[in-house]
């Protein structure tokens, strides 16, 4: 825990780790067939295979297109009935996917420790803002930090430097939380102190750069930093 005890901010992913990327397949549940979770589980991978996929060839588009390009992969793969009606109700949902019931309290025990909060997404700024304002957490960041600036996903080293810019701090100084192991190992090959939110128990990824710890859930990470001056 040591390696934390330098870091003044916390830099949170937003999808998978402060938001359910499976809360929009849940709501629509009763318009689904048996398939529904495999569906929602095929849209998340291609999603963010896409992300690195196009990072890669150097051809950028939005996340909204690339989630939108991954649902149509996955309806494919797994047809539902009335299928096009379903894509629209899909995408809607979102845009306010649902945040982990810890999330909200989570961040406002860091902001009365004296933490500046963040999220780091490859989200686009108008789908970070409704899933912010939509789930009542905009009193309790500082700033929404997206990729759309820089055209490129993460682990792309430059996203995690605008981090570092947006925030005003080195990257030591920064504690970064993320459910996503791939994203973990991007931020600590960076520099950031990262966290893992291991919520599934998943074994870690063979990618070199290390967590400096992992937790269940978001709730645990109070008691893992220090109570910061805030005079």
């Amino acid at each position: 825990m040591n390696q934390l005890r330098a870091t003044r901010v916390c830099l949170f992913d937003a999808y998978g780790t402060l938001f359910d990327v499976h809360s929009a397949v849940a709501c629509l549940r009763p318009r689904m067939d048996q398939q529904a979770d495999q569906l929602s589980a095929l849209w998340r991978q291609k999603q963010l295979e896409y992300t690195w996929l196009r990072s890669l060839m150097q051809d950028y588009v939005d996340f909204e297109v690339v989630t939108a390009d991954a649902l149509d992969y996955a309806l494919e793969r797994f047809p539902q009935p009335d299928s096009a009606a379903l894509r629209g109700a899909l995408l809607d949902a979102y845009t306010t996917l649902s945040a982990y019931a810890e999330v909200a309290g989570t961040l406002a025990t860091l902001k009365s420790r004296g933490w500046r909060t963040g999220i780091l997404s490859n989200g686009t700024q108008c789908w970070l803002d409704a899933a912010v304002d939509g789930s009542a957490l905009r009193d309790v960041l500082d700033d929404i930090v997206t990729v759309e600036s820089l055209r490129c996903f993460k682990p792309t080293p430059s996203v995690y430097q605008l981090g570092c810019d947006r925030m005003g701090v080195d990257a030591s100084e920064v504690c970064f939380l993320s459910s996503n192991a791939w994203d973990v190992a991007g931020a600590a090959q960076f520099g950031y102190r990262s966290v893992w939110i291991n919520r599934a128990g998943q074994p870690a990824e063979r990618l070199g750069a290390q967590a400096v710890t992992q937790i269940s859930t978001l709730d645990q990470l109070p008691d893992l930093l220090p109570t910061l001056d805030t005079a």
